[in-house]
């Protein structure tokens, strides 16, 4: 199941991330130092994301808790990246990303395992 999360989304699911369960007044609280949201911004949002799947609420006290993954949502966000920018070609935007980029040897070297460990 794909679920699209938007980027006001995102944030709301990386408070969750980091923190595990909350409630939605701790959320907003986060949020409004974090990024200047009130709480009906976040209280929108974290309805958005109960409803699409992504966040379930549980009570007592209105407690949010992430379903998905963040590693789920990356490999999400990746393939859609790959798909939309780069043709569906992973070398493509493989080199992209290096020809932009001064790697230091440490980079490189795991970047080298990480293909090797594909071979």
């Amino acid at each position: 199941m794909i679920i699209k999360l938007y980027d006001s989304e995102l944030k709301v699911m990386d408070v969750l991330w980091k923190e595990g369960v909350l409630t939605a007044k701790q959320l907003a609280g986060i949020l409004k130092e974090q990024v200047g949201w009130n709480k009906n911004t976040t209280y929108t949002v974290i309805k958005k994301c109960i409803e699409k799947g992504a966040i379930e609420r549980m009570e007592p006290n209105f407690q949010c808790r992430a379903v998905l993954a963040r590693e789920q949502v990356q490999q999400q966000e990746t393939e859609e990246l790959v798909n939309k920018i780069f043709d569906g070609s992973v070398d493509l935007l493989f080199a992209a990303l290096l020809n932009k980029r001064n790697l230091s040897t440490e980079e490189v070297q795991r970047l080298k395992r990480l293909v090797n460990e594909l071979e």
